[in-house]
């Protein structure tokens, strides 16, 4: 079942999405070579106590990490532990944190000094799908519009998307209704309306879609060992313009 929220739980949204946004940016800067995943997990800990959060993520599904922190090949999912970031690594992190009861969920990938060009450029493209399929987010288009645009827009640059994993409508719940897939046909799918909200996040493969879990049955990597970039905001669907509440401060799209 879809949700519409009213408007003072769009407010809390509002938030919740702000104080995600917040604690994924001060964790992009402690990225650096040498720095272990779980002292970015653990600072994630620390900075969700000083803001009053909790995460979103934490025990969900018994997932044991604060975040998701996955390197390089890494997909989604990764948790937080001994490895060691290493010079030219991309480090991709999904932060979802409770507030007042209403859930913020945000993703970044962060690249780690200088990359490989065709890295940077996988990099690159991802967020500017991102950027474009947020331009889909208003009434009356449907789900499969966002999707059909990241798939092909993907596509056209020689990459893959991910299949297994997709956007979804987030509110109370970490996974709400509607399923937001980074696959799909125009013109399908539910219609968005006006308090709507919803994540949207393109895991976008530099090879092949096909993904594996690995031992610790969190981690999903590429199935052929190839760099793999992920970006997420929450959005809200209003009447007019699409507001995205997983920035720093309340921005509309322009």
């Amino acid at each position: 079942m879809i949700t519409i929220k009213r408007p003072h739980e769009i407010e809390k949204m509002r938030r919740a999405g702000e104080a995600a946004a917040g604690i994924l940016n001060e964790l992009a800067t402690m990225v650096a070579p040498g720095v272990t995943t779980g002292q970015i997990d653990h600072a994630a800990s620390r900075l969700m106590s000083e803001a009053g959060v909790r995460s979103a993520f934490l025990g969900y599904r018994k997932y044991p990490g604060h975040i998701c922190i996955s390197i390089n090949e890494e997909v989604v999912h990764g948790i937080g532990g001994p490895r060691r970031i290493a010079y030219g690594d991309v480090v991709k992190m999904d932060v979802g944190i409770l507030r007042d009861g209403w859930i913020g969920d945000t993703a970044t990938s962060v690249p780690v000094g200088i990359i490989e060009p065709e890295v940077e450029r996988l990099l690159t493209v991802t967020e500017e799908i991102l950027g474009g399929a947020l331009e889909f987010a208003r009434p009356g288009n449907r789900v499969g519009d966002i999707s059909y645009f990241v798939e092909s827009q993907a596509a056209n640059h020689g990459y893959s998307v991910v299949r297994e994993f997709v956007g979804h409508g987030v509110g109370r719940q970490l996974h709400e209704d509607p399923q937001v897939p980074n696959f799909g046909k125009r013109n399908s799918g539910p219609k968005l309306k006006a308090g709507m909200t919803i994540a949207i996040e393109p895991m976008i493969n530099m090879g092949k879609s096909k993904v594996r879990i690995l031992a610790d049955k969190w981690t999903a990597v590429t199935a052929d060992g190839l760099p793999s970039a992920h970006f997420e905001h929450t959005v809200l669907i209003t009447d007019n313009t699409p507001e995205v509440l997983t920035w720093p401060r309340k921005t509309l799209l322009k």
